[in-house]
């Protein structure tokens, strides 16, 4: 007598070889789950942190809100789109001082932008090549970047003093470049003082990201245009500037929106009445809301800086990927 086994059941593929897409198992809904789930938190307090306060700020900069109506400013009367009118009438005081402050924030970011990016590029090449005491000068290079902003423009401050600073006693004293000590916080020379700090903290930066895109360009490009002749200008114009060019992408915007929204080092270096000639926007921004107690108009500037900046890294995107090349498939 003869046993047969059980047959097995039958299990239901498609052509393909998968499972029936209705098979899916829980177990594998969890894990893909898992990550959203553990993002979460991290989402939540970003928005906590920054959308509820760009959201109060927009509400701000339609009530007029000043000292007589902080207290409770959800009952601050209603004034509509008047907050931005007086912000953009460049003919008053108001819009003129704005105008002026913009302006100044415009040419001191595209310079201080520019120097950063030359200055952190140079050095990121030249320490490309081995040699002693190259990792010495890495370390030192990146100094300025590591300490805290407030220590680092405080010493400035007294490097820039009149009488007994630092500056004055090697160009005047020493090197005898000016005929009489000059005057680096306040005046049209504060401009160039403010370019300084900004230039001396912001350079390092550049220096690392510089240097961390030139370890992906591989060293046989190299080899093979100096066997073709091609000196040391021809090989940085023809390999170096173009394979860095998505990295600068991305550090040219970041510089550039992290030097237009510098508040701590005007602040520090100046106070609360910057000299005219060094009125960026954000410390601008801030005497508008914070000494004038004038916070619906303070915060209808900040929307309008918040528009700008958005508008312009629209647009730097928008260029900057036209000349990428799709990825092959």
């Amino acid at each position: 007598m003869t046993t047969t086994a059980p047959a097995k059941a039958a299990v239901h593929k498609n052509p393909s070889g998968a499972a029936h897409p209705g098979t899916r198992r829980p177990g594998r809904i969890r894990r893909i789950g898992l990550p959203y789930l553990l993002l979460l938190p991290a989402l939540l307090l970003e928005l906590l942190v920054h959308l509820a306060p760009m959201v109060i700020g927009i509400m701000m900069s339609f009530k007029e809100l000043t000292q007589f109506s902080i207290r409770d400013w959800g009952a601050a009367p209603w004034s509509g789109i008047a907050n931005y009118k007086v912000s953009v009438d460049f003919d008053a005081p108001v819009g003129e001082a704005l105008l002026h402050s913009f302006l100044v924030t415009v040419a001191f970011t595209l310079l201080s932008v520019g120097l950063c990016w030359l200055i952190g590029t140079a050095a990121a090449i030249y320490l490309q090549d081995t040699f002693r005491g190259r990792g010495l000068l890495r370390a030192l290079f990146l100094i300025p970047y590591a300490l805290p902003v407030y220590a680092a423009v405080i010493t400035w401050v007294f490097m820039f003093q009149h009488d007994n600073g630092l500056v004055n006693h090697v160009l005047h004293d020493q090197l005898a470049l000016t005929d009489k000590p000059s005057f680096w916080l306040i005046g049209d020379n504060s401009f160039y003082a403010l370019l300084t700090v900004s230039v001396w903290k912001g350079w390092p930066f550049a220096f690392l990201i510089v240097m961390a895109g030139l370890q992906n360009i591989p060293g046989e490009l190299y080899e093979a245009a100096a066997l073709d002749g091609a000196g040391m200008w021809q090989q940085i114009r023809r390999i170096t500037v173009p394979s860095l060019r998505p990295v600068n992408q991305v550090l040219l915007l970041v510089l550039f929106l992290w030097t237009f929204n510098d508040f701590n080092t005007p602040y520090v270096l100046f106070g609360t009445s910057a000299p005219e000639a060094a009125d960026l926007i954000s410390v601008h921004i801030y005497q508008a809301s914070f000494v004038t107690w004038n916070f619906g108009t303070g915060s209808a500037m900040s929307v309008l800086l918040l528009l700008f900046l958005l508008v312009v890294t629209g647009l730097y995107l928008l260029l900057t990927s036209r000349g990428r090349k799709p990825a092959d498939v």
